[in-house]
């Protein structure tokens, strides 16, 4: 039984807690993100491939998919 992708992921700013959901790419990683509330400029935590690993609810579809993010 194969685990189905999840497209959408809600970035939390840890500057002020805003939390938006958003789409993620499928083919790409997405390595800034601008809150929507306080414009900080959110970039991956060290290890981590994109903001939606780093920020998200759930990490990026390469990782839920068992592969390298590129």
């Amino acid at each position: 039984m194969e685990i189905p992708i999840i497209f959408e992921s809600v970035i939390t700013c840890p500057h002020c807690g805003h939390m938006q959901r958003e789409t993620m790419p499928v083919d790409t990683c997405q390595f800034f993100y601008e809150c929507g509330q306080c414009k900080t400029l959110l970039k991956p935590k060290l290890g981590d491939c994109c903001v939606f690993c780093s920020y998200g609810s759930v990490p990026c579809p390469s990782i839920q998919e068992g592969r390298c993010c590129s």
